[in-house]
């Protein structure tokens, strides 16, 4: 239940979960399904509930730069995109980000999570995986006629239906959807066999987190809390700021937790662990909470001075992030094609408004197209480039840091034959730099590169807890990266010359038909790029010797009882939008904590 802070100040629970978002909700509500243990959840945000701000469907990036929704982290400015520093936007509030994410429902292939295993971590498997994302997933088939009318292949899924977690097609799609999922197909790409069990590689329709009864978001808050918050053993305290992980003061030869630090209407408290800690506080918060308790890299926590509890230089290292550029074309006239460029009027805003109380208008649409494709389904210059880049790896491979020559070798061979070119259909303009004329309509694809080999960091620059970390993605400092994203963009643009795309638009608005060679296409991706907001890795879950944080049961090295259970602890990223992930790893670490997981 929602707690004071009167119930939390120097009182003692089981399990102290820090950060109440897509991982942490979901742990909680497992932990406290035994109502013998004590369950506390730190979150920094606010509660935001019944909040039609985060509810409401198709209301992509309204979020962002709004201080209640979003704690609008930046990045580094980085040299290779002209000294641009990246917006790193994550969720405020409970639910975290799956309460601002586009509502994406996609998994990643099977080999991918298996690679989890193979780097060193038994258990972490696809059939794990399968297991634990069914028992989150409440899977509500549309019915057979849309089914048909839009061509989907359901009947190859296998999805988890009694879950808490609502998964449904939205309320709205439009016909002209088909079409252009047909043009990717006439463009070479397959059907994928098996979108939703791990056979990813081609096109296909995605669910959204989205309540086909009352057409509003699906969620951490709604599917792990709402239901479970009055369980007398589960405290829920939002507005709380933790600073630091507080060690047991005996001279244990491991970090011991004993109790966690954190701030509440500006004043500090805390709360006493009597047998676990586990962050979840997210990729971008989740090493530096470490850091500042003490664990880390000496050399970084020195010149803080922070007192070294545990020297583990692996924390804040193998940041690995998607990248994401859109391409935007203008549809003719005389197409029909409800898209989200309508909403840019007000008067129609607010008449979709009221249509969404209804079940029907723009706010009950979704992203629901999409394709993976490997590169040399796209490209003529994919042996030019996996050549190049292996030689690179060969040529280097004595003085990488320990582990990286080991995911580089996996990720040559997705370079080759995994589904890391990912192309997403959007209604509506979504691209940069040229604006939208006013009563036009656009079709837009999100182009974006999954299968990075650059590699980031994020460290702490100062003791306050409230000043964000370094966040450096290093993006393009692989060059590799950069050139298969030109290729990606150089087959969303030949798009156009494909039917039936080609006899819907009028022209191409962004980049624009004068950008056309390698040089150019790299300029305007390094003006216009984005993050996806999906970044991993900081807290890498691999052998220790590999540059490891934690190990196969998410304990930290060098701790007896503190965990990371959030995306930070994959040790190579995957082609999917991430939520189904994590909340895949949020229900196999509550099985891990509880003692009842069998690999």
């Amino acid at each position: 239940m929602a707690a004071t802070i009167n119930d939390v100040k120097d009182n003692s629970f089981d399990y102290i979960i820090i950060g109440g978002g897509t991982a942490g909700l979901p742990i909680a509500a497992r932990l406290s399904e035994d109502p013998k243990n004590s369950v506390l959840v730190l979150e920094a945000g606010e509660a935001n509930l019944d909040d039609m701000a985060i509810l409401r469907p198709a209301s992509y990036a309204s979020h962002f730069g709004n201080p209640a929704y979003d704690w609008g982290h930046q990045t580094t400015k980085q040299k290779l995109t002209g000294d641009t520093a990246h917006g790193w936007n994550r969720g405020k509030g409970l639910g975290g980000s799956s309460a601002i994410n586009f509502l994406c429902w996609t998994k990643p292939a099977a080999e991918e999570i298996d690679d989890f295993e193979r780097l060193g971590n038994p258990g972490w498997n696809w059939k794990n995986y399968e297991k634990y994302i069914q028992r989150a997933e409440g899977f509500v088939p549309p019915p057979t006629e849309v089914q048909e009318s839009l061509g989907m292949r359901l009947d190859t899924w296998e999805m988890g239906k009694d879950g808490p977690l609502t998964i449904a097609f939205p309320g709205t799609i439009d016909k002209a959807e088909r079409q252009v999922r047909q043009t990717l197909l006439n463009a070479g790409l397959p059907v994928a066999p098996r979108s939703m069990n791990g056979q990813t590689a081609g096109v296909y329709h995605a669910p959204c987190t989205y309540d086909p009864v009352s057409h509003t978001r699906s969620y951490a808050t709604t599917a792990y809390y709402l239901p479970n918050k009055d369980r007398p053993n589960l405290k829920v305290l939002v507005s709380a700021y933790v600073n630091r992980i507080v060690p047991a003061s005996n001279k244990d030869s491991e970090f011991t937790a004993e109790a966690v630090e954190f701030v509440h209407q500006g004043q500090v408290y805390n709360v006493h662990a009597n047998k676990e800690v586990i962050l979840s506080a997210g990729t971008l918060k989740s090493p530096q909470i470490l850091e500042l308790s003490g664990i880390g890299n000496p050399s970084i926590l020195r010149k803080l001075g922070v007192p070294v509890k545990v020297d583990l230089p692996g924390v804040g290292k193998n940041v690995q992030e998607h990248t994401l550029a859109a391409i935007s074309f203008e549809l003719r006239d005389d197409v029909p094609f409800a898209t989200l460029d309508i909403l840019s009027d007000p008067e129609v805003f607010k008449e979709h408004l009221e249509l969404h109380k209804t079940g029907s208008g723009a706010f009950t649409t979704g992203i629901t197209g999409f394709a993976f494709a490997t590169l040399p389904q796209i490209s003529p210059r994919a042996e030019e480039i996996i050549k190049a880049t292996e030689e690179k790896i060969l040529k280097n491979a004595n003085n990488y840091p320990p582990g990286l020559l080991e995911q580089y070798k996996i990720s040559l061979d997705r370079l080759r034959n995994g589904a890391g070119c990912e192309f997403i259909i959007f209604h509506g303009l979504n691209s940069r730099p040229l604006p939208a004329e006013k009563g036009k309509r656009y079709i837009s694809f999100y182009v974006a590169m999954n299968h990075t080999f650059s590699r980031g960091t994020i460290h702490t620059v100062s003791k306050d807890a409230a000043v964000d970390p370094e966040y450096d993605p290093h993006y393009f400092e692989e060059e590799v990266d950069l050139q298969v994203w030109i290729e990606m963009i150089k087959f969303a643009k030949n798009l156009a010359n494909i039917s039936p795309l080609k006899d819907m638009i009028a022209k191409e608005l962004n980049p624009g038909p004068k950008i056309n060679t390698d040089e150019e296409i790299a300029a305007w991706l390094k003006q216009t790029m984005l993050t996806t907001w999906h970044t991993a890795g900081a807290c890498s879950m691999l052998p220790k010797a590999n540059g490891g944080v934690v190990d196969p049961s998410l304990k930290v090295y060098g701790t007896n009882n503190v965990r990371v259970a959030d995306l930070s602890v994959v040790p190579l990223h995957f082609g999917a939008h991430p939520q189904a992930v994590v909340y895949g790893i949020a229900e196999q670490a509550a099985d891990i904590i509880k003692g009842t997981f069998r690999p």
